[in-house]
């Protein structure tokens, strides 16, 4: 039984581990286009 949960807790922590990349990677990302979204606003109120 505890071998199962072994491999269980592996696959888990992969799974989790993707996750965790690709949230990573969004927030990134998101950042990254907010702050262009919020440039480009400031420098249509600027005008």
């Amino acid at each position: 039984m505890k071998g199962n949960f072994d491999v269980s807790s592996d696959q888990n922590y992969r799974a989790a581990e993707q996750t965790y990349a690709g949230f990573i990677g969004l927030v990134k990302w998101g950042t990254i286009a907010t702050i262009i979204v919020a440039a480009l606003v400031v420098l249509l109120i600027a005008q």
